[in-house]
């Protein structure tokens, strides 16, 4: 047995990709367009390690140009990534526009949301940092 990828089903792709790619900091592996069954497949994965995936899979709307609604993200659980800085981690996401839901107050994890509220958990690689400002004192946002 061999582990793939994680799926989750996104509103926005662009939203999406903006936070995995640019945010997170994922690398596109694949992408497919399948026409007939009208979704888009997108596989990401942290730099250097392309065994473990996040699928991303946008339905386009349907031809009245409604799309499908998705709740219930909190239920999934969590996608985790070990990170060298959790600081800086947190630091490039806050730029892109990302709530830090639950700070590195402990400098050893972190929780943020998708745009389509699937909780990614950032930890440390390694010991954990020396507690730092302004992490230490912020205060954890809505739910994580």
């Amino acid at each position: 047995m061999k582990y793939l990828h994680t799926m989750v089903r996104v509103h926005d792709l662009d939203a999406s990709m903006r936070f995995y790619r640019d945010a997170l900091g994922l690398v596109e592996v694949k992408r497919s367009e399948h026409e007939a069954g009208r979704f888009t497949l997108v596989y990401l994965a942290a730099p250097g390690d392309e065994d473990a995936q996040v699928e991303l899979t946008y339905n386009w709307p349907d031809a009245d140009g409604k799309a499908e609604v998705y709740t219930g993200g909190r239920n999934f659980g969590h996608l985790a990534y070990a990170v060298q800085d959790i600081y800086a981690a947190c630091a490039k996401l806050q730029q892109h526009g990302v709530t830090i839901n639950r700070p590195p107050r402990d400098g050893r994890m972190a929780f943020v949301r998708s745009p389509d509220g699937i909780s990614v958990e950032l930890l440390q690689a390694g010991p954990a940092l020396p507690p730092a400002e302004p992490w230490a004192s912020m205060p954890n946002t809505g739910s994580w």
